[in-house]
């Protein structure tokens, strides 16, 4: 399990604290959601890092996969069936899956790539991906990258990306990205307000990637 995510042992003694960031910023959490529902992922979906569920479950997802049985048990009360498991290691056999969702699972990661051919690998022909995260150059990833040196305990193991990484990762990875959208348009020292997804990204401080499998 350390393979994966690095501050997985983290997140599994800070289960509360972790949900309890977006039931206290309501309005970001629902930018987000609304965000995961306009990718309009359709069929049996899979998360990876699905952590307590809060957000994924937006998306429509029903299984999920993480190294923290603290927070898989949080997802289970969302009605996700979990399973104790690593990306790397994915515990399903070939293209049984329409879509992978990763939110916020990237960042966290010892090396991406693995992870990536694994939601290859258990991807239908033609099955999705999306990949949701915060980018590095954006306000939102300067704010925690700010908090990341001084110790954060969730953001001091996260490696964050830009948009062009994720896009390439996921193209080394023998995916075609087909959908770029964003939210969050505000800095987070700013009082947040809710607001539709956008397809114009630029500045935007959470991003999904959804690409197709070929």
């Amino acid at each position: 399990m350390g393979e994966t995510l690095l501050a997985y042992k983290v997140f599994d003694r800070n289960v509360e604290r972790y949900d309890a960031w977006y039931l206290r910023h309501e309005e970001i959490f629902k930018c987000e959601a609304k965000l995961l529902r306009s990718l309009k992922l359709r069929g049996e979906g899979l998360s990876i890092g699905v952590g307590t569920g809060i957000l994924d479950v937006e998306a429509g997802v029903r299984i999920g996969i993480d190294p923290s049985i603290n927070m898989l048990k949080l997802a289970r009360k969302r009605g996700v069936e979990t399973i104790l498991s690593v990306g790397e290691r994915l515990p399903f056999r070939s293209g049984i899956f329409d879509y992978v969702l990763m939110s916020v699972t990237l960042c966290f990661l010892t090396a991406p790539k693995p992870v990536l051919k694994e939601a290859y690998r258990v991807l239908k022909a033609e099955g999705e991906i999306a990949v949701c995260f915060i980018p590095r150059d954006s306000a939102w990833g300067e704010a925690y990258m700010e908090k990341a040196r001084r110790g954060h305990p969730f953001y001091k193991h996260a490696r964050f990306y830009t948009l062009e990484e994720v896009k390439r990762l996921l193209e080394e990875c023998s995916f075609k990205v087909t959908t770029v959208k964003g939210t969050l348009s505000y800095p987070p020292n700013v009082k947040p307000k809710i607001e539709e997804p956008a397809e114009d990204v630029e500045g935007k401080g959470f991003i999904c990637v959804k690409a197709v499998k070929v």
